[in-house]
């Protein structure tokens, strides 16, 4: 009787078991597509663009409110372009990076957001940086997209309140 029920035990906690494990690598990348392939960090390319002069970026921002609209250039390694501080705006994609965050990143898709509108002003940012190509919108249409925005000045002008 003992055996009986200790083999029914293992029984049902062996078929939840494998149940479990055949069900876990189709819900643990359900949202990556297939042959989805996430890029290296940018830490693990720190330098590729610096050494191969690909950090080149354009950034057209409008309605900021400050006076600071219009269509800039930005060189990184050494700083330079048109950009009204381009030591301190690579400074700041570089510190960003530093961790392997992509600092172009959009907001992840599902993300709880506030509902607070910052103001009219958008941006565009394209070109390369680290050896990658970057076509990178932003607004300021709820708290989330506010903060990503933040996390860019110097490379996005601080705007009006």
């Amino acid at each position: 009787m003992l055996l009986r029920r200790l083999s029914r035990c293992v029984l049902v906690t062996s078929a939840a078991t494998v149940a479990a494990l055949t069900a876990l690598p189709a819900a643990a990348h359900a949202d990556t597509g297939p042959g989805h392939i996430a890029p290296p960090p940018f830490s693990a390319l720190d330098g590729v663009g610096h050494a191969f002069g690909h950090d080149e970026l354009t950034i057209t921002v409008a309605d900021s409110g400050n006076g600071h609209d219009g269509t800039s250039d930005l060189r990184c390694g050494p700083a330079g372009g048109t950009h009204r501080d381009p030591g301190a705006a690579c400074a700041t994609l570089d510190r960003i990076a530093a961790d392997g965050t992509d600092p172009f990143a959009p907001v992840p898709a599902g993300a709880q957001c506030t509902m607070l509108y910052g103001g009219p002003a958008t941006a565009h940012i394209t070109g390369t940086w680290h050896g990658r190509p970057v076509d990178a919108s932003y607004k300021l249409s709820n708290g989330c997209e506010t903060a990503r925005w933040r996390q860019l000045v110097p490379v996005l002008p601080a705007t009006a309140p």
